[in-house]
């Protein structure tokens, strides 16, 4: 597939170079990437549920802030060891009580459900618990055994937290629960209370945020119906909580899990309706869920409008303030318009109903000054720009291009990247089949006249080999598509000549021949010669050159 000005399906045109260069592919399936920034921009991907202080003391209390550095990592050395014998203590205490052919009265019970508290305070009490210490004890099957049909439900509630901080560590201890698994799935039904059920889900999203081995696991446990039962739930928290753990479950790479959730009947209506209510901490958790629908196919995007989706999201996108909402807002926005150009001109037209459009949402979000903002804005942005010449002239005459070219010149590295690709596909023309991609005149000059070139050429230099890509197919284009051959001489005005130098010996051979085609052809041998001594010389010149060849290292050859 021939590479793209960004990557297909993600809805991004080819910025043509004459080097036959490939792009490379972009973000398919970025959703599932977004755990790194989720974590910063939201939640972690897995949470561990705080609890009460450890009985008898919590030992994990900081040292003293007057001791002198080496008595405090005494103390924390002190304060570990203390809470690891207590956590050995705690466990071996709890298996007094859980075994086969043990039978409890109920004081005995009683003092089971204590000895659960206790180990869950100790797998609750700070940043660090000493979960490994726990697990290497033999808590889990412990654990499991506690969470038997007809036990007491404060006896499940409390295994289910302990297991539910046990499966927030590593991947080997969010494996030690796996046997837990198909009783915390079938504590997720009516029968049980919602502080239970709503415990059983969050173990159930910590594990799915491990990976799609776990997350498989869990789709053929049958985690998938009850959980997205719990959605709805009327109690907020437990509604909140099924809700982050069906994320988890569905957030790919394989998109088999999005598509089952929306075979479940009136799901996409569901969903859509619960948004509605107007709870922005359960919005958040189901934007989530869009988010992953969305980018997993392009039928679930359509389904999820026809029902009513884009006036929430372009709602908020144009109003609310909140960090944690607009950024899986603006990941769904940008999924939907990474389809066909008849869900960009839908969204759009919904835009119609807020001052300044959704480009006016979008360049409100472009100008928030929160680096996740800008990022997602800027890339949904970029996905409308490289769609139908009308989307390109509305980005061009939305009010975005200013934001766009501060960013590229001032923002962090990952977000200047995002904006020249915006940048960029406002200045092609839509591909036609087996044609060169065209420059939009306009609004190409605009944009150099505005001084867009540093930016461009700043990624020319960068070591990432993307943004190096993107820089050089921009400068391309400014030096076949400027009007009266001026490109050229922008590029070189603004050190455009001494960037594509850098890459003249780049190890990557797409880079290297790339940069050194640029310089042959519009900085070769002849140029500038007939500004100084007129077309008929340089002619001649040409004329008698015509068979000699370029030495090796211009055209891009390296000798071994």
């Amino acid at each position: 597939m021939e590479g793209n000005f960004g990557a297909p399906p993600q809805h991004r045109n080819h910025l043509k170079s004459p080097v036959g260069n490939q792009a490379g592919h972009r973000r398919r399936q970025q959703a599932v990437q977004i755990g790194k920034e989720r974590r910063e921009a939201v939640v972690r991907a897995k949470r561990l549920r705080r609890g009460d202080a450890v009985p008898n003391g919590d030992q994990s209390e900081a040292p003293d802030s007057h001791m002198d550095e080496e008595a405090t990592a005494r103390a924390a050395e002190a304060s570990s060891r203390a809470l690891e014998e207590n956590t050995l203590k705690a466990v071996k205490a709890l298996r007094e009580y859980v075994g086969p052919g043990i039978i409890l009265g109920k004081d005995m019970a009683l003092k089971k459900i204590e000895a659960l508290r206790n180990v869950r305070s100790l797998l609750s009490c700070n940043a660090m618990p000493p979960l490994n210490v726990a697990v290497e004890a033999g808590v889990v099957p412990l654990l499991v055994q506690c969470l038997a049909f007809g036990s007491p439900e404060e006896q499940i509630l409390e295994a289910a937290w302990c297991l539910t901080n046990i499966a927030s560590g590593e991947q080997d201890l969010t494996k030690a629960v796996l046997p837990a698994l198909p009783y915390l799935i079938s504590h997720l039904g009516d029968k049980s209370a919602a502080t239970v059920a709503e415990q059983c889900a969050w173990a159930i999203g910590n594990v799915a945020g491990e990976g799609e081995e776990m997350r498989d696991i869990l789709l053929a446990q049958g985690a998938m119906r009850p959980l997205a039962r719990l959605m709805s739930s009327p109690y907020p928290s437990l509604a909140r909580t099924a809700s982050w753990a069906m994320s988890n479950l569905i957030k790919g790479p394989s998109p088999r899990a999005a598509s089952d959730l929306m075979k479940i009947e009136g799901m996409a209506d569901t969903l859509v309706g619960l948004m509605m209510k107007g709870d922005e901490e359960l919005m958040v958790e189901l934007a989530w869920v869009m988010v992953y629908l969305t980018s997993m196919a392009d039928a679930h995007s359509g389904i999820l409008l026809s029902v009513g989706l884009l006036p929430i999201l372009i709602n908020k996108l144009g109003t609310s303030d909140q960090t944690a909402l607009l950024t899986p807002f603006l990941r769904c926005i940008g999924n939907i318009v990474a389809g066909d150009n008849s869900k960009t001109d839908a969204v759009l037209n919904a835009g119609g109903d807020i001052s300044g459009g959704i480009i006016g949402a979008l360049t409100r979000c472009l100008d928030m000054g929160h680096r996740t903002m800008q990022k997602e804005a800027a890339w949904a942005v970029s996905n409308i720009a490289a769609g139908s010449m009308l989307h390109k002239r509305m980005v061009f005459q939305g009010g975005a291009i200013p934001s766009l070219l501060h960013l590229l010149a001032t923002a962090a590295f990952d977000v200047r990247k995002e904006a020249a690709y915006a940048l960029g596909n406002v200045c092609v023309a839509p591909k036609a089949k087996a044609k060169e991609v065209d420059p939009i005149v306009e609004h190409l000059t605009v944009l150099v006249d505005r001084g867009c070139i540093p930016g461009f050429t700043a990624l020319v230099k960068s070591p990432d080999m993307e943004a190096a890509r993107l820089g050089l197919q921009f400068l391309e284009l400014v030096m076949r598509g400027l009007p009266g051959g001026q490109g050229p001489k922008v590029v070189e005005k603004e050190d455009g000549i001494a960037a594509m130098e850098t890459l003249q010996f780049h190890e990557n051979d797409e880079l290297r021949l790339m940069a050194n085609t640029l310089i042959d052809k519009y900085f070769g041998e002849d140029y500038g010669l007939e500004e100084e001594y007129g077309s008929e010389v340089v002619d001649m010149i040409r004329g008698s050159d015509e068979s000699s060849e370029y030495p090796p290292w211009r055209r891009g050859v390296v000798n071994g």
